[in-house]
């Protein structure tokens, strides 16, 4: 059974200033979205899912869907605010979604095989789908959920133009994931990176800390663990209206309750990605690059 790609594209790209998942970056017109689907095709699996919101449907299948008829099967997820459990409701003034967690979860009636998960807006380069197509075409639950993940170091995971927020991850010995920290608000610094805590106080990171780009490889058995936690989540944290449901969160809590492991599958590419306008010319560089060793054709589809 071949895997699936679940891409994250629902964001509404407030820092950004638009709808940033079909900017082009590619000398032949291509969005990051492209080279993640020409990625994921060539490691092997052979469907994608995108959870986008319903005011970007039109759009975003005109733009995006379109390029991909008769190269993989396409299907589509809505992540909106009033998509909670029973008995809640979207607190006034309540503008940011939900979260990643609560992405994935709206897809859990028409996932059906394990799956892979980005972000729309990321390019992570082709290795890190191959390790995790080939995971996911032979994992299978235990006792324990069988997770895994794509790590990259940080300090080729941050912007040169304003502050990130990054899952910090610690594994063990036997490359297998002992925790995750959420952390917010990440900037770069000459000597590495600091993240500047909700007290403003700042934390100093070596740079060569692995993070989380949301490159998770899950089993099915994701969504029980999601209908469990979001409800926990909604009566902690509703009244905070930036509070978001973060899959790092889910799967930390997995792995302290002793209910999942997660292997670290290293990635040997470079992360980059347009979380600013600024990030731009140096996503269309490092793509120009690719290109010119033959990562890439010029033309992807």
């Amino acid at each position: 059974m071949k895997p699936t790609l679940l891409v994250l594209a629902a964001g509404i790209g407030s820092r950004y200033g638009g709808l940033k998942q079909i900017d082009p970056v590619g000398p032949s017109g291509e969005i990051i979205i492209d080279y993640s689907i020409y990625d994921a095709i060539r490691a092997g699996f052979d469907r994608a899912v995108f959870v986008i919101r319903k005011d970007i449907e039109e759009t975003f299948k005109e733009v995006i869907g379109s390029r991909y008829q008769g190269k993989i099967k396409i299907d589509y997820a809505y992540q909106e605010l009033d998509k909670l459990p029973p008995g809640f409701s979207v607190p006034a003034d309540r503008k940011k979604p939900w979260g990643t967690g609560h992405a994935i979860l709206m897809c859990k009636d028409i996932i059906d095989t394990p799956f892979a998960v980005i972000n729309g807006d990321d390019f992570y380069g082709k290795s890190g789908f191959k390790v995790l197509a080939d995971y996911l075409s032979s994992v299978q639950d235990g006792e324990r959920a069988e997770y895994s993940m794509a790590g990259f170091v940080l300090r080729n995971t941050l912007s040169e133009f304003g502050t990130v927020a990054r899952g910090v991850c610690y594994s063990n010995d036997s490359g297998f994931l002992e925790s995750v920290e959420e952390l917010t608000k990440i900037e770069k610094l000459p000597d590495g990176a600091r993240n500047i805590n909700e007290d403003g106080t700042f934390r100093k990171l070596s740079g060569n800390e692995i993070a989380s780009m949301n490159m998770w490889g899950f089993t099915t058995s994701i969504f029980k663990h999601l209908e469990t936690q979001f409800p926990e989540f909604l009566t902690a944290n509703a009244a905070n209206l930036k509070s978001e449901f973060f899959i790092p969160s889910v799967v930390n809590r997995l792995l302290k309750e002793d209910k999942a492991n997660v292997k670290v599958l290293r990635s040997t590419d470079s992360w980059f990605g347009i979380t600013y306008k600024e990030d731009k010319p140096e996503v269309i560089k490092s793509i120009n690059s690719l290109i010119e060793n033959k990562i890439y054709p010029a033309k992807l589809f």
